[in-house]
Parts: C-alpha cells; structure tokens; sequence
C-alpha cells in the first residue's frame, strides 16, 4: 500500500463543515479537551475541529469533502478504546468526526427481535430501551455506561457474555454506513440469510473506522431469560479451569452466559479502592471464578449441581451463590471495577490477549514469569473471558512506588513488559488483540506477528476502499 500524503484542512473547507451541520454541530479543539483524552493517560490527541453531524447523509456530505481534499478524519465513539483508535496521536491535520447526536432508538421490532439504533447510542441506554419489552441486547461490558454502540461495532467489542451470545459482531444483523469515497452503503433490513457476494457488513464490524463510518446499526435482541445463576467460587488455581467448566458445559450445557476469572490480588485491589465493595469470603483465596448461568426455570439448580460435582472432584475451595439481586449485583461489581481499580492503583501496562482455552493456564504461568523477568517483584493482575480465552494482564509497580515514579526511573520498561506479554501470547498461539482492536497502538505488533498474506490482504483491502487514506490514518496499518 502506497502512502497517501494528507492535508492540511483549509478555512475554506472548515468553514463549509461548520456551515453544513449549522452551528451546534461544530466544536473548537482548543475548547474541547475531553476528546483528546486518553483512558489510561498515555497518549495525547490532537485536531483541527471536532464536527458533529445528526444524520447519515451529514457523514456522508463530510466525508465526500474530506475526500476531495484528502484531509484525514477520524471517527469518535464514546472515547472509551484503550488502544488510541479514537485519537490522532502524530497530527493536528484532522477533523474529529463525533457521532454522539446521532443517539435515537429508531425501532423496536418485536416480530423481527431487532432494534435499529444510531452509531451515537449509549449501550446502557441500548439495554433500557429493549428491556422494556422483556428483551434483551446481550453486548454487556464494564464501559457499558459511556460507551458507544458504533465504537462497539467499529472494534467488533467483545465483554462479559461472548461465550454464549458472541462479539459485536454475531449480535448485529445489518448496517448503514459511510464508505470512504462517501457513498451510503445502507442494509438495515433484518435479513438472516443474504448470499449476494462479499459481506460488507462484517467487514466493515472490526474495521476500527478505517474502512468506513457505521451510522446506524441493526442489532439481534433475545428473549430475557426466566431464571439466572450467579457464583462466586474460590479455586486452586488457573490449572482447573477447564476442569470446572467441562462440569459446567455437563450440567448446564449451553446456558453458561459468562465465566469470568479473577485473581486474588485483583479483588484486594477492588475492595481497597471502593469501601461498598468486599470480599464475601472470609479467606483471601488466590484466584476465583465469577460464574453466570441463564435459562428456563431450574437452571440455578443445574448450577448448583454442577457445583457439588466440583466440590466432591476437589476442584473447588469454596462458592457462595447470589440468593437475591443485591447480591449478584455485589458480585459482579467486582468485576466490572476491575479496571478502575488497576487505573487508580497505577497500573502502567494492560494487555488484551487471547489464546485457545485450553492454554489459559499455561500462558498466566508463562506470562508471570517472563513480566518478572523484565523487573523483579512487579504485581500483576490477572483477569479475563475464560470460555473464549481472552485474559486480561495488569502490571502495576512494585509496592510503594508510584507509577510516575516508576516509569520516569524504569522509561522503557512498559514496552519490554508489553512486549513479553506479546511473546508469551504468540509462542501459545494466540492473539495480540482479542477485544480491543489494533488501534494506534498495536499497529507494530501486527506488523511482527501477523502471517504476511494477512497482512497484504488487510492492506489490499485498505487501499481499494480508501485509495486517499483519509479514514482514521494510522489505525491499524502505521
């Protein structure tokens, strides 16, 4: 793929932007920090204007613009990526383009079991608005509250209940989206079964942005179920997780909606940082496994069951299972402010790897190790998706040191621990990048462990759909 040479927006062309999404669809950089802000604070964007368009066909006017001009854009969702997708890192020659007034709930299809909603969605405000009609959106993540459903879409998200519904990508059933030259690509219709040439739709699920905007989405809604089960269970070890849930996958069969893996360390982190929560256990065990189930009536005592089978195997240290709301509720916060107990506590390093279930175990071993190797007594937490094998690795600084104090001591220590984590991954066969996408980031990780064909594919591709590369440059190919 050849490099484009972009411009530098003109007032000429600023000033059409303004004049198109009208006054309240425009904003100053300069008066708008929040959307150069990175989550974690390691990187700081910039622009040129951030604009706001309210429908699809103001994308699509931009866009042709843009395109004329080549000047990049880049795509904003609910700011919540990790992996600088959302940020122009190396340039100020950007427009910002935010879909956060594109927000509306278009239509509840009860016959169909979808919804269609705009890229600008909240994916709380997403579940409420199904839920009401005893349905549910099952996408679920810790971000669930800020995050965007065209951000979710455009990194094909995964969270908390991939392991019985799917990534982003399985839950959504149709698409409009902008392409790069700005042609409206619109295939809303609910359609299961569509056989007429390439899959546009997933191709541009995943895309980061790169290959187009995704304006409005049709997603998949399912059936609340009758009855759920939630565990909190202390184990041994990441050794006898496939043990514990082969017994599940025997008594619950498919209604495992997530099994979430914890470490000790990592709930002491939790309940250190936020008073209302505790450990409910009055052991502090090594490592712990968040379980749900749901299903048709009798399923919690499917759970049970499966649970007695582990404890009489002696896989299992203890387990209390949730007897009200509160309490599930109480369990699963847990979890989901894991990651803002790492930020708070100094975590300097966060991966997003994946690797086949079979080989968790091992690559929490492998990846200790080699993380200690690199400097000796670094406390990590390990966390993660344990039936799609996505685990999560937090290395915060050895105790009593700050991280600002650590890094500015230890500069390129976060590159050598992110890059044993990436060996690890890749001598297990896995994957650099299970959720979180490439971004700006992980554009050199790619070009080191990713097969050449895949490479000059992903580039082929690039190139034919955005020959002008003005669509988020510098996401996922450098």
């Amino acid at each position: 793929m050849q490099t484009v040479q972009l411009n530098q927006p003109s007032e000429n062309l600023l000033d059409e932007i303004k004049l198109l999404v009208g006054s309240n669809g425009w904003k100053s950089a300069d008066e708008m920090p929040r959307y150069f802000d990175d989550p974690r604070g390691r990187f700081e964007g910039f622009g040129a204007i951030i604009v706001l368009p309210n429908s699809t066909e103001q994308v699509s006017l931009i866009v042709k613009l843009c395109n004329a001009k080549k000047v990049g854009l880049v795509p904003y969702s609910g700011g919540t990526g990790v992996v600088a997708g959302q940020l122009s890192i190396d340039s100020k020659d950007v427009i910002i383009l935010s879909l956060e007034r594109m927000n509306k709930v278009r239509e509840v299809s009860l016959d169909d079991n979808v919804v269609i909603v705009e890229a600008g969605c909240v994916l709380e405000n997403i579940h409420s608005s199904v839920e009401k009609h005893n349905l549910i959106f099952p996408l679920n993540m810790a971000s669930k509250g800020s995050c965007c459903i065209g951000g979710n879409l455009a990194t094909n998200a995964g969270g908390i209940q991939v392991l019985r519904y799917g990534n982003a990508r399985d839950l959504c059933i149709g698409i409009e989206a902008v392409l790069p030259c700005g042609t409206v690509l619109s295939e809303l219709n609910p359609l299961h079964k569509n056989n007429t040439g390439y899959d546009l739709k997933n191709l541009l699920i995943g895309s980061e942005g790169t290959l187009g905007i995704i304006t409005v989405a049709t997603l998949k809604l399912k059936p609340i179920d009758s009855e759920s089960g939630t565990a909190l269970v202390a184990i041994k070890s990441p050794h006898d997780i496939h043990k514990i849930y082969k017994s599940l996958k025997t008594h619950v069969s498919e209604n495992i909606s997530a099994i979430e893996l914890m470490s000790g360390f990592g709930v002491s982190l939790v309940t250190s940082k936020f008073s209302k929560l505790r450990n409910p256990f009055n052991i502090d065990y090594e490592w712990f496994l968040l379980i749900e189930v749901t299903g048709a009536n009798g399923i919690a005592e499917r759970l049970e069951g499966a649970l007695n089978d582990c404890f009489e195997r002696d896989i299992l240290l203890d387990a209390i299972i949730a007897q009200s709301q509160q309490q599930k509720d109480d369990l699963w916060n847990l979890r989901e402010m894991t990651p803002e107990a790492n930020r708070i506590s100094g975590a300097f390093c966060n991966s997003d790897t994946s690797v086949p279930v079979s080989k968790i175990s091992n690559f929490i071993e492998d990846a200790h190790c080699a993380i200690q190797k690199v400097y000796p007594n670094l406390r990590i937490n390990s966390y993660g998706h344990i039936g799609d094998g996505n685990i999560h690795l937090n290395v915060l600084p050895p105790k009593e040191i700050s991280k600002d104090d650590f890094l500015k001591s230890n500069p390129k220590v976060r590159e050598q621990v992110r890059m044993a984590i990436n060996e690890t991954t890749h001598l297990l066969g896995g994957s650099i990048s299970a959720e979180h996408g490439i971004g700006r980031l992980k554009t050199r990780d790619l070009e080191m462990y990713a097969s050449k064909a895949r490479l000059k594919a992903i580039k082929s591709i690039k190139s034919a759909l955005d020959p002008n590369n003005i669509m988020n440059p510098g996401v996922i190919i450098p």
